[in-house]
């Protein structure tokens, strides 16, 4: 619920910044979950950008002797 304002409107400024704030309280989560994974994204994008890190990601059952080719 508003409250009802006394005095002069707002600014256009003022209007616009409560507006920002207001989506943000209501898209919280969303913007926590997109968020969570970009962050996965660039980690696990700059772990596979090592080249020891990729040998590891990239390894073929043989060395294992799995049998896989």
């Amino acid at each position: 619920m508003r409250r009802q304002q006394r005095g002069p409107p707002a600014s256009l400024i003022t209007r616009a910044v409560d507006w920002v704030f207001t989506m943000l309280r209501n898209a919280e989560f969303e913007i926590l979950f997109v968020l969570f994974f970009v962050i996965a994204y660039l980690l696990f994008k700059d772990l596979t950008a090592r080249p020891e890190y990729n040998q590891i990601l990239s390894k073929k059952g043989q060395e294992r002797g799995n049998g896989f080719v």
